[in-house]
């Protein structure tokens, strides 16, 4: 069973309008991830969809408090979210050479890749 969409504000309605066709879908998915929770504030929401501290450099550049909400988003920054989301979705991330090993954790001790644990003197 199929989960109903949730209705984009008028402003990210609008900045999805003005995207291709096939722009429009991945919008949809992150406006509809956004405005999944109307009330909370965007800090925490943006932690969730961008990587790193993305989330929080937008807000700062978008001239937004991280306390700010998802509906009071104008339709050129619901853009240059969207802008900001693509660009870090196509960003390489880390662990990559362990994808190519077949997953998993990278080592089998609990650290990083050749490091050792300190020795335990008992």
């Amino acid at each position: 069973m199929s989960r109903p969409v949730r209705s984009l504000t008028a402003a990210a309605a609008a900045a999805r309008d003005a995207l291709p066709a096939p722009d429009a879908a991945a919008f949809e998915r992150l406006a509809s991830s956004v405005l999944a929770a109307p009330g909370a504030a965007l800090g925490p929401v943006l932690r969730a969809q961008l990587p790193g501290v993305a989330g929080i450099r937008w807000l700062r550049t978008a001239g937004l408090a991280p306390t700010a909400r998802a509906g009071s988003l104008t339709a050129e920054q619901w853009s240059s979210l969207f802008r900001c989301w693509q660009a870090t979705a196509a960003a390489p991330t880390a662990g990559g050479t362990a994808a190519r090993r077949g997953g998993g954790r990278t080592s089998a001790h609990g650290h990083a890749p050749g490091a050792l644990a300190a020795p335990r003197w008992h």
